[in-house]
């Protein structure tokens, strides 16, 4: 799919992986409308790069449509989702104290993470099915967000990595369902990335994590997880597939 002028949702969008999603599909010409829950850094974002900023909690139903209006309304529908959108969290199953793990925990990360993942792709896909093809009779592009952990989750990321691999496992069936539309679906899944979220450990832990690393021995750049996001919308041959972005990483158990 081209970018140029084609209209793109970016979940996520105000910092992070999705941040840097939303400035690369901007630079390559997309019509990008940053959607998050924190507004400020939506509308931040949105101002740098000449797009559209909405507040939106993906796994709300009536939150998630009402982004897709707002930002159809100022670029026309979306023919491209990037949902990055997501929440991470480390308990163990069974407390210091002995008690079981809040069942509300578990719940949330799997609320936002994979439930926000079909929620935020069903609108997606029911409005982008309604459009007319393009010349290789594709209408739309998915772009997901997985981690590694779904993979290979450490201790105490049961929630985390349940939700990751879910998304992961959803991948080829939604591909496979959405083929007769011409929309197709992939995934990423991300290794240790500098993130904001990553930046705030110490150094010495940072330096720790990017040196478990194969190659390179450093923490991946949220720009590198964008070029790959873009590479995917580009390929129209690209679907169905989850792509591990980790520079050979497989993670220890903690």
């Amino acid at each position: 799919m081209k970018m140029q002028g084609t209209a793109a949702l970016v979940t996520g969008g105000g910092s992070g992986l999705g941040e840097a999603t939303a400035r690369e599909l901007a630079r390559l010409g997309a019509k990008v409308a940053v959607l998050d829950l924190n507004l400020d850094n939506a509308q931040r974002v949105a101002k740098d790069i000449g797009g559209s900023a909405h507040v939106c909690n993906v796994s709300d139903a009536d939150s998630m449509q009402a982004a897709i209006d707002a930002a159809a309304a100022v670029h026309g529908p979306a023919r491209i989702l990037a949902h990055i959108a997501g929440i991470g969290t480390a308990k163990r199953v069974i407390g210091k104290d002995g008690n079981a793990a809040a069942l509300e925990d578990f719940m949330k990360v799997i609320q936002v993470n994979l439930i926000g993942t079909y929620n935020a792709s069903r609108l997606f896909a029911a409005a982008a099915a309604k459009l007319e093809p393009l010349t290789d009779g594709e209408r739309g592009v998915m772009v997901w967000t997985a981690s590694v952990a779904a993979f290979d989750g450490q201790v105490g990321q049961q929630a985390y990595s349940a939700s990751k691999a879910g998304v992961a496992g959803m991948t080829l069936p939604m591909a496979r369902d959405l083929a007769q539309h011409g929309i197709r679906v992939c995934t990423i899944a991300p290794g240790l990335f500098a993130t904001p979220l990553m930046k705030t450990l110490p150094e010495p832990v940072q330096q720790s994590l990017a040196a478990s690393i194969p190659f390179p021995s450093r923490l991946g750049k949220p720009e590198e997880f964008a070029e790959l996001a873009a590479h995917i919308i580009h390929n129209t041959h690209l679907n169905g597939e989850v792509i591990r972005l980790d520079g050979a990483l497989r993670m220890a158990p903690r």
